[in-house]
C-alpha cells in the first residue's frame, strides 16, 4: 500500500488557493433561511475556500462498534478522499473510501496486508457521488456559488440542489436560527446487502466549532433510513467527532 498520506497530499495540494472572500450582500437573492445558514456558516471577509482537509475520530458499525481515527480531504470539483484506522479484536483495519474525478472505489486491507474489501464500478461511484454531496456541509464555501439552487418552503429546511458526477443531488439541511440540525438525501446504496436503490441517507448533528471562519458540524450520528425508527435499530453506522479542520 502506498504512503497512507501520500494521496491526500497530492489532493489537497492540486487544491488553488481560494481568491474571493465571504460577502453577506453576495447571496441576498438567497430565501432567508439559506442566508441564516450561510452568515452562520462563514463568517464575513472569510475567503471561499476550495478545499478542507479534516481529521476524526469515533466509532464505526462492523457488526460491533469499532473505534476509528480518519483523516480526510474534500476538493471542488475533484471529490474526496477518506482514509481511516478501525481497530477491531486487536487488529487494524487500514484502507480508503474515495470519490475522485467522477470515479468511486473503496480499498481496505487487514493489519495493512490481507484485502478485505476492494470495490469499485457504477453502484460504488454513484454511492460515494451521494456521500461527496451530504458532506458539503465541511466546505460550505461550495454552497455559495451558482451553480448551486436553493429553495425554503419551510423555515426550518432549506433545500440545496446541485449536481455531482452528472446526477442530481438534493440535500435537505434542517435549521435553527442558521445553525445545522440534521443533513438529509436521497443516497444510492444497499445497506442490507441487497440490490441497490435510493435510500433516505443522513446525519444528526449534535455540536458545531468554528475553524478558520467556518462553522462547521464537529460531532454527528451518520446512517441509512434517515427520518425513519430503522436509523436507529439498523441504518446508523458512524459516531464522528471532528478534531481539526484545515481550509485552503
Amino acid at each position: 500500500m502506498k504512503n497512507n498520506r501520500s494521496d491526500l497530499d497530492a489532493l489537497w495540494n492540486s487544491a488553488p488557493r481560494a481568491n474571493e472572500t465571504f460577502d453577506h450582500a453576495a447571496v441576498t437573492r438567497l430565501p432567508m433561511p439559506v442566508q441564516r445558514y450561510l452568515a452562520h456558516a462563514i463568517a464575513p471577509g472569510t475567503p471561499l475556500a476550495y478545499a478542507v482537509r479534516l481529521r476524526m475520530h469515533g466509532a464505526i458499525r462492523l457488526k460491533r462498534w469499532r473505534p476509528f481515527n480518519a483523516e480526510q480531504v474534500i476538493v471542488k470539483d475533484r471529490g474526496m478522499i477518506w482514509r481511516a484506522n478501525v481497530k477491531m479484536s486487536g487488529m487494524t483495519i487500514r484502507g480508503f473510501d474515495r470519490f475522485l474525478d467522477g470515479a468511486g472505489a473503496m480499498r481496505w486491507k487487514l493489519c495493512g496486508l490481507l484485502p478485505i474489501i476492494h470495490a469499485s464500478g457504477p453502484d460504488i461511484t454513484r454511492s460515494a457521488a451521494g456521500r461527496f454531496a451530504a458532506e458539503t456541509i465541511w466546505l460550505p464555501s461550495l454552497l455559495c456559488g451558482r451553480d448551486v439552487s436553493w429553495s425554503a418552503d419551510d423555515p426550518a429546511v432549506a433545500h440545496a440542489r446541485f449536481a455531482v458526477a452528472g446526477r442530481a443531488a438534493d440535500l435537505a439541511l434542517t435549521l435553527s436560527r442558521g445553525s445545522l440540525q440534521s443533513v438529509a438525501l436521497p443516497r444510492w446504496g444497499n445497506p442490507d446487502g441487497g440490490r441497490f436503490r435510493e435510500i433516505d441517507f443522513g446525519a444528526v448533528i449534535e455540536q458545531e466549532a468554528t475553524f478558520g471562519g467556518y462553522t462547521i458540524p464537529v460531532r454527528m450520528r451518520v446512517g441509512w433510513y434517515f427520518g425513519t425508527d430503522r436509523f436507529d435499530t439498523v441504518g446508523k453506522f458512524l459516531h464522528a467527532t471532528i478534531d481539526d479542520a484545515v481550509y485552503r
